[in-house]
């Protein structure tokens, strides 16, 4: 096993640990049983205690169960941030279901594949996204969609600038099919005792793939679990932790550094729908937060505000995330005002968020840390899959109990994920790094075809798979672009369909934003004759990348 890091160990951390033999909704049970009164969410002004998370969780599980949810089916999750996404995620699992979380940035068309592809019949949804689901109700789709309004939860007046998707209230009503929030909780139909353990499934995020669709990373409770508990050992989360939630939850990092980790120790989540760097600074300062997850393009923003230094943002005890570097110069920023180290960590969805983190005593700037508890990681070479030593760059592999089982329905997709070294089978994460002699990892490059802007992980493929549809492309190459503020942004080659030469680029982009989530969409788009192919056919988008990035050096 790999152990060049115990050297900077954090002394009050175990190298290995026993995980609970339960399920993940169990962590609710004993929190809701030891603080029962005690906030576990506030949002914007309004808590909801731990006994109310919990009844209504449980209601939402007897409806579900009296809808026809069996165990292990899977139920789409499709909602920002709210107390909602709680409630539903953790009901879903009370009804010994799977949990689907989709990107609230998703579409018609994209929710067509998911729901194909996990043969779901239910979803719990935010009505403002209700207009991209109702068309999947009906036979040989959804069953049903319980819809709810985020205003359902603001029980007190607050001056704080709030979305309009925030403050809408409930419609009047909903298209057959669609059954109230409200109803549901207010039936309160008692589920079934609970039959999940530890080795049964509990959530699929979607992680996009090079092959054009994006691939279900299967998770158990055990593996969700790990990182769970993990992430509060690490940092010592005690009950009092406070912690800002501005990254999505349908993510595995406001999944599992925000929300499992802060419920299982019975702590509180100050939920921000979206992102304002305004509302995150004063709730910071009402709520006494002590804890921050996030990427790190947040605390770029927020302390870019001329008017941060209004806010008292003292209390915060712990910061850090992934997801992107965190620029030398903000973190000297963040220190100045704060005497915090931001901590940066690394994982993926297929390991349930992070599986290296710094060491909270000893963290590297713009370094993804050590192998976290219980994790061997190695690098390898990438064409002979041989260990390399410290120093030297190849692809980033592990083995723990956070790692995935393998790609929903995707058996030769899961057997090109791991590789047997000395005999154990580890994950290959597709991202070239290496490590230092103190067994720090560190990021240079993407096995993978992937663009990461501001933290939003773009498949090209997948972007030129839906691009296709639109009639007035007959060809197209999507690649990364250096951008200002993002790091690196999406671009796209056209060739245009004939006939469709007055085509503009406003009309291809605008085109984009209807049929795709908004971080996906190019914000470049140039017209080309043709796009270079290699003598296999192959279209060579590594060249037109590298043309562009040394385009954009020169200027």
């Amino acid at each position: 096993m790999f152990d060049r890091h115990f050297e900077v160990w954090p002394p009050q951390v175990p190298r290995q640990l026993a995980l609970p033999s339960t399920n993940l909704f169990h962590n609710l049970t004993v929190s809701a049983l030891r603080y029962p009164d005690h906030p576990a969410i506030h949002y914007y002004g309004t808590d909801i205690s731990y006994r109310q998370l919990q009844s209504q969780a449980e209601a939402i599980a007897g409806h579900l169960q009296r809808a026809g949810v069996r165990k292990g089916d899977r139920v789409l999750l499709y909602m920002q941030n709210s107390p909602q996404y709680i409630i539903g995620f953790f009901g879903i699992l009370r009804a010994d279901a799977v949990v689907v979380p989709v990107n609230p940035m998703n579409r018609t068309t994209e929710l067509e594949y998911l729901i194909s592809d996990t043969g779901a019949r239910l979803m719990l949804c935010s009505q403002e996204l209700l207009d991209h689901a109702k068309p999947h109700l009906g036979p040989e789709k959804l069953d049903e969609i319980i819809v709810t309004a985020y205003s359902e939860y603001l029980k007190r007046p607050t001056d704080l600038q709030l979305p309009e998707m925030v403050t809408e209230p409930p419609a009047a009503e909903y298209p057959s099919g669609a059954t109230p929030w409200s109803t549901v909780i207010d039936a309160a139909a008692p589920p079934e005792p609970m039959q999940t353990g530890p080795d049964d499934l509990c959530v699929i995020p979607y992680s996009s793939g090079t092959t054009g669709n994006p691939k279900g990373c299967v998770h158990t409770h055990h593996s969700v679990m790990a990182t769970a508990v993990y992430g509060a050992v690490w940092t010592n989360a005690q009950h009092d932790i406070i912690h800002l939630v501005s990254v999505p939850m349908f993510h595995v990092t406001g999944m599992q550094s925000c929300m499992n980790s802060t419920l299982y120790v019975g702590g509180t989540l100050v939920v921000m729908t979206r992102w304002d760097r305004k509302v995150a600074a004063q709730l910071i300062e009402r709520c006494r937060v002590n804890t921050w997850r996030n990427i790190s393009t947040m605390v770029v923003d927020m302390l870019s505000d001329p008017d941060i230094d209004q806010y008292d943002i003292s209390s915060l005890q712990s910061i850090g995330g992934g997801g992107a570097a965190m620029p030398a110069a903000v973190a000297r920023k963040l220190a100045s005002k704060t005497g915090l180290t931001y901590m940066e960590g690394y994982g993926l969805s297929e390991t349930m968020a992070p599986t290296h983190v710094n060491p909270p005593q000893a963290s590297k700037p713009q370094c993804l840390g050590i192998p976290l508890i219980g994790v061997d990681s190695r690098v390898i070479n990438v064409e002979t899959l041989e260990e390399v030593g410290p120093g030297v760059t190849g692809e980033i592999i592990m083995r723990g109990e956070q790692i995935f089982q393998g790609y929903w329905n995707r058996p030769e997709a899961t057997a090109e994920a791991f590789v047997e070294v000395d005999g154990q089978r580890f994950f290959r994460s597709g991202d070239l790094g290496y490590y230092d002699e103190e067994g720090y990892f560190f990021l240079v490059d993407r096995v993978k075809r992937m663009i990461n802007a501001s933290g939003y992980k773009v498949w090209p493929a997948e972007v030129e798979s839906l691009m296709y549809a639109n009639p007035a492309i007959r060809e197209v190459c999507v690649i990364s672009a250096p951008h200002p503020r993002r790091g690196e942004t999406v671009k796209a080659f056209v060739v245009l369909a004939a006939g469709q030469e007055q085509t503009t680029d406003e009309e291809v982009i605008a085109w984009c934003h209807e049929n795709m989530a908004a971080y996906k969409c190019p914000v470049m788009i140039e017209f080309t004759e043709a796009i270079p192919r290699s003598p296999t056919g192959k279209i060579m988008w590594r060249l037109l990348q590298e043309e562009e990035w040394k385009k954009a050096a020169a200027n």
